[in-house]
């Protein structure tokens, strides 16, 4: 068994091709765990990368499920899954005397409103009794911590706030 391990690890690392100039970067594994049986593998671990794209570094943290099927004597991989860790985005700066625009209440649909206020300098989110700081990404564009999504804010032709905006993957609820 520790020998079949072996073999699928010389395997992994024999796919892996070279960056394009200008990047590079490693993959650590971290929490690998396999289970073999009779002829099937399956290889489960977290790959913490770290890359340098033209001098930037940049993270990133994926849970990869590989199973692997023994066929003629020979292991070939058969299926590959792989997550992304959500990670949230750095905090920039926003301007508290912009918050009051920002507050009040707004209706998602029947009887589902949130509630937008401050407490000091900060901007909060409450919605069925549940309150969430505002993160500030950019002067107007806000998240929540460990909470995948943003929250904008809409302005009318006469620049005043018309609407909370939640998005997520791209789509807007309004």
């Amino acid at each position: 068994m520790k020998r079949d391990v072996l073999w699928i690890r010389a395997k992994l690392i024999a796919d892996i091709t070279p960056l394009p100039a200008g990047y590079s970067g490693t993959i650590k594994l971290d929490r690998v765990q396999s289970r073999i049986y009779d002829n099937v593998a399956i290889l489960s671990y977290d790959a913490n990368e770290t890359e340098t794209t033209f001098g930037q570094k940049l993270r990133a943290r994926y849970h990869v499920t590989d199973t692997w099927l023994r066929r003629d004597g020979n292991w070939q991989i058969v299926a590959s899954q792989a997550h992304r860790y959500y990670e949230d985005p750095a905090v920039g700066k926003a301007d508290p005397k912009k918050f009051p625009d920002f507050t009040g209440s707004y209706e998602l649909a029947s009887g589902q409103t949130r509630i937008v206020f401050t407490d000091g300098d900060s901007l909060f989110v409450e919605r069925n009794g549940k309150k969430d700081q505002l993160f500030p990404e950019t002067p107007e564009l806000f998240f929540r911590k460990g909470i995948e999504g943003r929250i904008l804010f809409r302005y009318d032709k006469d620049g005043k706030v018309d609407a909370l905006i939640d998005r997520r993957n791209n789509e807007d609820v309004i």
